[in-house]
């Protein structure tokens, strides 16, 4: 039965751009989840839409749109995903209608105070107990102006008995004006709307961040159409089009290079801080910046499918993941609410009514604590956080997928590497160059045989010995001829027309007898020796291995330092090759030998022992364990559609330099969400406590308790933004 009920699930994605605060998006999701049918609501701020899964057999498409534009929404669209682009594009908070209002609410404080304060408002009419003059009067229309932001939806609220922001701001604002508190009523109104100003740019800000990685890709391109290069929508472009990209340029599709060099600034993708050299048949991918050549680019994909747009798009997907703490905080939002509410309505009622204290002082107490009671900045102290960090981490080449995987790494207790491809390059290369002391062969002469007599091989062997001789600067002068492979041992033939070989010990018979030394020396290092010489004697040895990556010591000595206590190794390559990376690595470690699911059980184990663990692989034959481990992180993922969708991180680029800014960052976002619930709680209990004694006021609560507090927990979060790789 469970099995038929999801498979009739349906997934509706509603744009809601009038969603702009965490208070809008509890107000909808709260009303939604009370629907029959309704089986899951995901609301989401910073990209500005609404994703529900629902029973199409219990409720209908239309009954949801409804149900939003009810609570005073607008609904943009209804089953299509739409994307962040048309959204993102928005004017800023500080204009529109809002904005104007609270300015104008601003300004008739201002002037009713400066009257005032100068003797110059006449008296206009005058009551029983109140006496209206011309600054009061202000003082009620700036009240009346600036509460038209929230006066609709908190009318909404009340005829749905839902105490959010809105209705209880209404209330204080109605309350204060009843009893001839004008300037409080006015200075609610005016100082709530500039909080509500404030919230909505620290979500733009964080909107922003994604807008950057949208405005990466140039939105057209010149195609080669009928022999000529003609600009088109980006969108237009197909698999197999040349596109052509100038000096100075963003590449706006992922290709191949099939024309022209130059250097590509891939940091935008990658992380990595210098440009890449690219030649014909070398990948680039958009929204990458063409440094200083021409170049033709083979589109590889459409638009929609290339490594920037996956980004964006796991990116905002990244928001609907809910951390830890922001379950907590909106849990703790949904009790905490009601609860000063009734606190307020108490103080309003029982000291006048049991204890006979004045009515206007306790009933101004109690819309002091209706005023506290709204959760805004506690709301949005967390979410605000998780974007800037995942959005940071995005522009320095990490994807985060979500603020449940950002807190679980400051949880991180130890780490697993998979070794080939991660910690090694996962390309052979010539790591040693053996002869005889006192020989007439040098290294160099040794090196440059070696190379001629693979220059036909295809061998990975053969290609690892050519490109030491290349980095070596040995030239490749030797006639060759009588060329022969012999498969499985090596290959031989005449240079110079002198007869050489070269392969494993098992060619050249007893000769190898003076070597046996270094032979076992080199395979006790997990090395594969390739002897070189003639039908007579073994000139030399080449140690060929698996070569460390670039960076992977230094990252595993700060990992140690980063407090991770303990980084262990994982392969399926033969015990010594693994003994010998992880002595030379640093790594606490090593299991040899391990079979996919043995390196599950690997994880397994760590984590009962230590706690949390974090597995470092290539995101594909390392899927199971990264799927195990408590973080999974892809090694490399700009290239792999496979890593970015299965994994829990993913570094774009084979960089393990990474991982320690991606525990810092992750260390510091946590730092950052404990300060901000913790300030957020205690001015809102610090002020409610103040308010029973008459210390704290109704401006001061807005100014203080929403307001200020937005503020803060904002540009706690912001610093986020400011964390580099470097730091």
């Amino acid at each position: 039965m469970s099995g038929d009920s999801e498979r009739a699930s349906r997934e509706l994605i509603l744009g809601v751009p009038d969603m702009d605060c965490a208070s809008c998006a509890l107000r909808i999701s709260g009303r939604l989840e009370r629907m029959s049918g309704i089986e899951h609501v995901d609301t989401r701020v910073v990209t500005k839409d609404l994703r529900v899964r629902f029973d199409p057999s219990l409720l209908e498409e239309g009954a949801i749109a409804d149900a939003v534009r009810a609570l005073g929404y607008t609904v943009e669209s209804d089953g299509t995903d739409l994307g962040s682009v048309g959204r993102l594009a928005e004017p800023s908070v500080w204009r529109g209608r809002a904005a104007l209002r609270t300015y104008l609410s601003g300004l008739g404080i201002a002037v009713g105070l400066a009257l005032r304060l100068l003797g110059l408002s006449p008296t206009l009419w005058s009551g029983l107990t109140w006496t209206i003059d011309l600054a009061a009067v202000l003082f009620i229309v700036a009240a009346i102006v600036g509460g038209l932001n929230f006066f609709p939806k908190g009318l909404r609220a009340a005829r749905i008995v839902r105490l959010d922001m809105n209705f209880l701001m209404t209330i204080a604002i109605f309350g204060a004006l009843a009893i001839g508190e004008y300037v409080e009523a006015a200075s609610i109104a005016s100082l709530f709307g500039i909080a509500e100003l404030l919230e909505r740019y620290s979500v733009e800000r964080a909107r922003r961040s994604i807008e950057m990685l949208l405005d990466l890709a140039p939105a057209e391109a010149r195609v080669r159409r009928d022999g000529e290069f003609v600009t088109v929508a980006v969108e237009e472009i197909e698999p197999g089009d040349r596109v052509q990209v100038m000096p100075g340029e963003k590449v706006p599709i992922d290709g191949w290079v099939r024309e022209g060099s130059s250097t590509v600034d891939q940091s935008p993708i990658t992380g990595e801080s210098m440009p890449v050299v690219v030649e014909p048949s070398a990948y680039v991918y958009a929204g990458t910046m063409n440094c200083e050549g021409y170049l033709e680019v083979e589109a590889a994909k459409r638009a929609g499918d290339t490594t920037l747009a996956h980004i964006i798009h796991l990116v905002e997907e990244a928001e609907a993941a809910r951390s830890p703490s922001e379950r907590y905080v909106e849990k703790f939002a949904r009790y905490y609410t009601p609860a000063v509410t009734l606190l307020a309505l108490a103080v309003m009622t029982i000291p006048p009514l049991v204890l006979a204290a004045p009515f206007t002082t306790w009933f101004v107490r109690g819309l002091t604590l209706l005023v506290i009671s709204c959760p805004c900045a506690l709301v949005i102290s967390t979410p605000v956080a998780v974007v800037s960090g995942i959005t940071s981490a995005a522009r320095n080449g990490v994807l985060i997928k979500g603020g449940v995987h950002l807190e679980a790494l400051a949880r991180i207790r130890a780490v697993a590497f998979d070794k080939t491809g991660t910690l090694t390059s996962g390309e052979l290369a010539v790591v040693e160059v053996c002869t005889v002391e006192g020989s007439s062969s040098s290294e160099r002469e040794l090196l440059g045989i070696a190379a001629s007599l693979e220059v036909r091989s295809e061998h990975p062997i053969a290609e690892a010995i050519r490109k030491a001789a290349a980095e070596a600067d040995v030239g490749n002068d030797h006639k060759i001829s009588d060329f022969e492979a012999l498969p499985g041992l090596g290959a031989v033939a005449r240079l110079d027309g002198v007869p050489y070989k070269i392969g494993r010990p098992e060619l050249f018979g007893d000769a190898v007898a003076p070597w046996a030394a270094e032979l076992d020396r080199l395979a006790a290092a997990g090395h594969t020796p390739i002897c070189v010489g003639t039908d007579a004697s073994v000139l030399g040895l080449l140690a060929v291995a698996d070569r460390e990556r670039d960076g992977a010591k230094e990252t595993v000595a700060a990992l140690h330092r980063l407090g991770i206590r303990r980084i262990v190794m994982l392969t399926g390559d033969h015990e010594a090759t693994a003994r010998t990376v992880a002595q030379r690595l640093g790594v606490d470690e090593y299991h040899a030998g391990l079979l996919p699911e043995e390196k599950v059980t690997a994880v397994r184990e760590m984590e009962a022992e230590l706690g949390a663990v974090a597995m470092v692989g290539d995101g594909v034959n390392d899927a199971p364990a990264l799927a195990t481990a408590s973080v999974g992180i892809a090694m490399g993922a700009a290239g792999s559609d496979v890593a970015l969708e299965t994994a829990d991180v993913a570094l774009m680029a084979d960089d393990l330099r990474c991982l320690p800014y991606l525990f810092r960052l992750s260390r510091r976002s946590g730092a950052v969400i404990r300060e901000n619930i913790a300030a957020s709680i205690a001015i809102k209990f610090s002020l409610a406590a103040g308010t029973l004694p008459g210390w704290v006021t109704l401006i001061t609560a807005v100014l203080v308790g929403d307001m200020g507090a937005s503020l803060a927990v904002t540009g706690n979060a912001l610093r986020l933004a400011r964390l580099k790789r470097s730091d």
